[in-house]
C-alpha cells in the first residue's frame, strides 16, 4: 500500500514541479492587488472608526471637565476657556490626534435636549489616510466630528 501511495504522489507532483508556464505567478499577480486593496482599506476604515471613537471620548471628557469644574478646565474655581481647550487637546494628543483651538468649540451655558444649564463640547477633525493615492475614497480627508453634553454642577 505504501508503495502505491509513493508512486501516486510522484506521478502527481512531478508534472506540477516541471511545469514552467508561469500560470501560478500570473494568477497571483492578478489577485494580489485587489486583495491588498481590501486589506489596506479595512485597516484604514478601522483607523477612521477608532479616530471617531477617540473624538467622542475626548468631547465627553471635555464636557464633563467643564460641567464639574475639574482643575484642568478651571482657574480659581471658575470656568476657564483656555484651560479647557488645553485639556481637550491634551486628551486627544494622548491618543495621537492633534487638535487645535479651531477644532474645539466649548459652550459652558447651553441647552441639550431642551434642558438648560449644560456644557456642550464639539470637536472636529479631518482624517488623513496614510495611503491617499491608493484609497481615493479617503484621500480628501473626511471630516469627523463629535458632540457631548454634560450638566453643569451647581447651575
Amino acid at each position: 500500500m505504501r508503495h502505491v501511495l509513493e508512486r501516486f504522489a510522484a506521478k502527481s507532483l512531478i508534472p506540477f514541479i516541471r511545469d514552467r508556464s508561469g500560470a501560478n505567478a500570473v494568477e497571483f499577480a492578478l489577485l494580489s492587488l485587489p486583495l491588498l486593496l481590501v486589506l489596506f482599506g479595512t485597516v484604514e476604515f478601522g483607523r477612521m472608526y477608532w479616530t471617531q471613537h477617540v473624538l467622542q471620548d475626548t468631547a465627553t471628557a471635555g464636557a464633563r471637565c467643564v460641567g464639574v469644574l475639574q482643575s484642568g478646565c478651571s482657574q480659581n474655581g471658575t470656568y476657564n476657556a483656555a484651560n479647557t481647550v488645553t485639556f481637550i487637546s491634551g486628551m486627544a494628543a494622548a491618543d495621537g490626534i492633534t487638535l487645535t483651538g479651531t477644532n474645539i468649540n466649548v459652550n459652558n451655558n447651553t441647552t441639550c435636549s431642551g434642558l438648560s444649564g449644560f456644557t456642550t463640547v464639539r470637536v472636529s477633525y479631518t482624517f488623513a489616510t496614510v495611503l491617499p493615492s491608493v484609497l481615493v475614497a479617503l484621500a480628501s480627508g473626511p471630516q469627523l466630528s463629535a458632540t457631548a453634553c454634560f450638566p453643569n454642577q451647581g447651575a
